[in-house]
Parts: C-alpha cells; structure tokens; sequence
C-alpha cells in the first residue's frame, strides 16, 4: 500500500509552487518579498527579545514562508470544487465576509489550515470571494455575466481526477501530490486572452470592474500573493525606493505597541495588455493583480472585536467629516488598551497559557486565584494568539484601491451566509470559536503542569 503524505506537505508544495508562478507573472511580487525580508531582518536584528521570543515559539520558520493569496470565483459549483481542492491540503473554510458593505459586490472565506501544528507548519490561507450577480443592477447585463461563467470550466480534468482520488483514499501519495500541485496551478494562472469581446468587458466593467475580472477570464487567475511583515510602516515607507507604487494608506487599526488583528498595503494593480473575442482582434488593458504585505497581530475577543468596530465606526464618522484616515484612525484608537496585560484584563485579546514552574516551585501556592491574578503573580505567562484571519472593510479596501478609486458604488448591506454555505456545501467554521478553544486547552494545559508542583485551585 503507497504511503500517503500529510496534507501540510502538499499544502508547502503547492504555496510554494503558487510563490514561484506569481513571481515569474509578475516580477514586483519578487521585488515585494525581497523588500519585506530586509524590514524582517532589520526588526529583528533591533529587538533581541523578539527575535529570541520567536525562535522559541518555532515562528522563524513560519515567517519566511508565510503566504496568502486571493481568488474570486463566478458560481456556486466552482466554490464547492475549490473548497474540495483545498480541503486536499488540510485547509478548512473559516469565516464569512460580506464586502458589499463596502461597495464590492462580493462575499467571501478564507480558506486556511485550523489546528495549531499545521499552522507553524505552513499557514498558507487563500482568500476566497464568491461573485453576487444578484447585486448587478442591469437585468440584461446580469444575465449575460450568468451565461458566460455558467459556460466555463476553470478545474482541469486532471485536477478533479486526483481530488477524487485525494478524497476516495483519504490522501495522495508523494507522486500523486506532484502531480496534483501541476494541475491545479492551472486554475489559479493569467490568461492574457478574454473570453468575451471588447463590448461586452466594458458593460461588465462599468457594472463593477471586479465583474469584469471575475467574469471575462477563463479562470480565476490569483489575483495577489502577500508575504508577511513584522513592521508594516518600514515596508510602506521602503516601496517606493524599490520602485513599488504603493497605495496611499495602510488598512487596519493604526500603529500600536500591540499589533491587533491585521494591517495590510499593496502596490498598485499592473495595467496588463488583453486580447479580446472578436473579427477585429481588439486589444485593450486590464487591471487585477497586485502585491500586497500584511503584518498579523493578536487575535481579539467577541468583546474586542466589538470594541474595535465600535472605534473604526468613529474613525469613519470622523473621515467623512474631513479629517484624514490616518488622523482618524489614531483619535478613535486612543481608547482601545494597548498593553498585553490591559489586554488580558479586559478581556479583549486572546491568549495562550504558559506555567512559569521556577515560580512556582519558590512561592506558596495561592488557596484561590483568578487566572489574571495567576498572570499577575507570574504563575502563567502570556502569549498573544496571532490573528489568521481577514477583516471585510479593509479587504474591500485593498480591492477598490486596486481597481481605481472611482470604482465605489454603493450597495446596502446584504451578507447573506446561508446563501454562500449553501454554495460552499458546508458549513464555514467561526473563526473567534477556534481562538476560544485553542485559549482554553492552552490554559487546561498549563494549570495541569502547575498542578505537578502545586495545588492551585483556580476561580471561575
């Protein structure tokens, strides 16, 4: 019987392949990483801690390859498919992102590995929008952009060959995920050839350009790759000595001694040349694929997340009225605490456990003691949980920046997470859940290895 590989394996093997594809495309995505590995260097050599604390966490490894990428998809089947050929590679649908709060006529997940050790090993997530061609106004036109995806096959014949056999066998073999990597890198490749003509990508592109890229190709081409930063300001300020056009701001919360949640920025979409459909043999240009950096910080609560939308709601009001966004942003999060033990406190931040044992071989146990005051005393030590996930607004951000800016028409809110499940074929998991369980077995743990040399009843 041949030996199966584990699915982090394919998973390396193929968010390296997809790397090295993207750089070949598009060559500043080559200058990109080059540019985040000088901040990384740099960032290390200047904060010992740091760097000491990330090579005792095993993160060294996991920066260097740390990846996500980006796809947008037509219809409910091709959705269903991808989720087939990531769950091959150990990636599970986590979260539902509805961006047509923010004009983008879209939602969306993100499709990454769960547990802990599959993270470290390789944390590539691919974020994944599914098209809305109820939110295209023009009838007419929303039935044309139907027809034409409805039409095409964006899956090789041997890609849906070996994720049946992925799923049959419960794995694929060494040669088996070789294979499987080279067939479905040809769903994620450019096409400089449309499938429509002219005419109709400029309908498509006037209803929203993110129509028109979603609609025209014959696959969903990545759109970005993004390498990870440990300081997403050095990088900004650094892209334009590399010759990297970047976008005007940064999305996410602003600069804190506590990074949250997630900061990201890109350089601008290539303007790429384009045949289209059609006698004349018409040529014209096509903007959707760009670069972007991201830096990860702690992941937060129920009751952080609340906290934060509340605040970026503020920064929002404050921007309409003529304050800048950056400005903005730093008023509104002047009241959001910014120290990990504030953090803990409040109840805002998740965190993993750790039993200080030195301690508490030296000191009387406490007869009761809350976890904070545990922490407090220096019982259990602190480790921010990091953030693996996506933030809608500043996705949308990110996409409308890199479709011009003109491009913002203006939808009600319209999530509809049954509707995308139901395309998906499955449930998509709920991302604060899975913070809340790895907090929890963290904190099991460590007062198990506490309770080896001390009796420590903890209070509820």
């Amino acid at each position: 019987m041949k030996a199966l590989l584990n699915p982090d394996v394919i998973r390396s093997l193929f968010s390296r392949a997809m790397s090295d594809m993207y750089r070949a495309e598009v060559p500043q995505y080559g200058a990109l990483c080059s540019l985040v590995g000088q901040v990384n260097t740099g960032v290390l050599a200047g904060d010992s801690a740091m760097a000491q604390r990330m090579r005792e966490e095993g993160q060294m490894d996991r920066l260097d390859v740390e990846r996500h990428g980006a796809v947008r998809v037509g219809t409910a089947q091709e959705l269903a498919t991808m989720g087939r050929l990531f769950a091959v590679m150990g990636m599970q649908a986590v979260g539902y992102y509805d961006l047509s709060v923010a004009g983008v006529p879209v939602h969306a997940t993100a499709f990454r590995p769960v547990d802990d050790a599959s993270l470290d090993r390789n944390p590539f997530r691919v974020f994944t929008s599914l098209l809305r061609t109820e939110l295209i106004a023009d009838e007419r036109l929303r039935r044309t952009a139907k027809s034409i995806i409805e039409r095409r096959q964006i899956f090789t014949a041997g890609c849906l060959a070996l994720i049946d056999r992925a799923e049959g066998q419960r794995g694929l073999s060494e040669d088996e995920a070789h294979e499987f990597v080279r067939e479905a890198l040809e769903t994620f490749r450019w096409h400089a050839e449309a499938t429509v003509d002219l005419k109709t990508y400029q309908q498509l592109r006037a209803a929203h350009p993110l129509v028109a890229d979603i609609v025209c190709f014959k696959g969903p081409h990545i759109n970005h790759l993004t390498p990870r930063t440990l300081d997403i300001d050095a990088a900004q300020a650094g892209m334009p000595a590399m010759g990297i056009q970047a976008k005007n701001s940064i999305e996410g919360p602003p600069t804190r001694a506590v990074p949250i949640l997630l900061r990201q920025t890109s350089f601008l979409a290539l303007e790429e040349p384009i045949r289209f459909l059609g006698e004349g043999g018409d040529e014209g240009t096509h903007t959707a694929r760009f670069g972007e950096i991201e830096q990860r910080g702690c992941a937060l609560t129920r009751k952080g997340r609340a906290l934060y939308d509340l605040l970026l709601g503020k920064a929002t009001e404050q921007s309409r009225s003529g304050v800048p966004i950056e400005q903005a942003m730093r008023n509104a999060f002047g009241e959001f605490p910014d120290s990990e033990a504030e953090l803990h406190k409040e109840g805002l931040a998740f965190f993993s456990y750790e039993p200080n044992l030195r301690v508490a071989q030296q000191q009387v146990a406490p007869e009761s003691a809350s976890v904070f005051e545990l922490v407090e005393s220096g019982w259990l030590t602190l480790k921010p949980l990091t953030y693996e996930d996506f933030l809608p607004v500043s996705a949308a951000g990110i996409f409308r920046s890199n479709l011009g800016d003109s491009a913002q028409p203006e939808y009600q809110s319209q999530g509809n997470r049954s509707q995308f499940e139901a395309a998906l074929g499955a449930k998509v998991l709920d991302e604060i859940s899975l913070y809340e369980q790895t907090s929890k077995r963290s904190l099991a743990e460590a007062l198990k290895a506490l309770s080896r040399v001390a009796t420590v009843q903890v209070e509820t």
